[in-house]
């Protein structure tokens, strides 16, 4: 009897209902990378904070809440639906044959109503606004833009724009949430996440830029090489450089934003630095420890003026 007792507690089958939740909970996380949020919320919430600090704005901590939430949810919904999408060609191509659905961790059918969830989420969020209408008017084309990035791979080799062109609508819609409206800082904004994630997107494809090219998929490296695509990148974040004076001149921040330009330019020069044609090995630090850096960085110097500046 002892020794059943003890084989049955050592059994995974004999797991509690708790910990099988928060398993699942860990996987779906894992799969939607959600680590991954740090690049578009910053500039989220540096937009909101912008916004807020216009003279005739209302600070609302429901618009806070609503744009946290629907930065998380638009975000889950889109990279779980990718992860759909796309668990034929990872599960052939040798880097992602580990992701979740190809290696049978979960489900298709589990991802689909996790996508679905997080889908609805997203749009029902949007009602926390009220009675702002422009973000419940915008939620269901903008989810259904975010969700099409899926396919962009399988359309065009400008496809890492089309990520980026997703990401940056982060930055308008946290503006349009506070002040139901367009306007062209957050504009500018979001400008600036157009051609950064562009770069640093085409900079991680160069990891499977043969696999792409014998696949017949779209991407700048499987198109134009390595080499060719790291110089794409490079214009990219130059480009990137460039948006952010426009942004600290336009916004009219002051001298620590214009600093934490200064330094966020230096990030993505050494970003460059850490990969060659040849060397690929640190396109993870590159993408993941610079990028961070970067998203944060301009937060802190952002949020910083604004407050010195009051």
């Amino acid at each position: 009897m002892g020794a059943r007792i003890v084989s049955a507690a050592a059994s995974p089958e004999t797991q509690t209902p708790s910990k099988g939740l928060r398993d699942r909970i860990r996987q779906l996380l894992e799969l939607i990378r959600f680590s991954h949020t740090v690049f578009a919320l910053p500039f989220a919430l540096l937009s909101a904070a912008i916004a807020w600090f216009q003279p005739d704005t209302v600070f609302r901590w429901q618009d806070l809440l609503g744009i946290l939430l629907c930065m998380v949810f638009a975000r889950s919904a889109a990279m779980a639906f990718n992860r759909l999408v796309d668990a034929k060609i990872d599960a052939g191509n040798p880097r992602t044959a580990g992701r979740h659905i190809p290696a049978g961790i979960l489900s298709a059918k589990a991802v689909m109503v996790f996508t679905i969830v997080c889908s609805a989420a997203f749009v029902g969020s949007t009602l926390i606004f009220l009675p702002k209408q422009l973000p419940i008017i915008l939620s269901v084309p903008v989810l259904l833009f975010l969700l099409s990035y899926s396919y962009a791979k399988r359309l065009t080799v400008w496809c890492h724009y089309w990520l980026s062109t997703a990401l940056m609508l982060s930055p308008i819609a946290a503006w349009i949430a506070v002040r139901d409206e367009f306007a062209v800082v957050p504009a500018l904004l979001g400008l600036v996440i157009f051609f950064w994630v562009g770069g640093f997107d085409i900079i991680y494809a160069c990891q499977d830029a043969d696999f792409d090219r014998d696949s017949k998929l779209f991407s700048i490296p499987s198109r134009w090489g390595i080499r060719g695509a790291l110089r794409i990148a490079l214009l990219s974040h130059l480009l990137t450089i460039a948006a952010l004076f426009g942004l600290w001149h336009f916004a009219g921040f002051g001298m620590i934003f214009l600093a934490g330009v200064i330094a966020v330019s230096a990030l993505l020069i050494y970003e460059h630095s850490l990969v060659s044609a040849e060397n690929l090995t640190r396109v993870n630090i590159a993408f993941f420890n610079v990028n961070t850096a970067v998203s944060f960085g301009l937060l802190a110097f952002g949020l910083a003026d604004i407050l010195i500046a009051t």
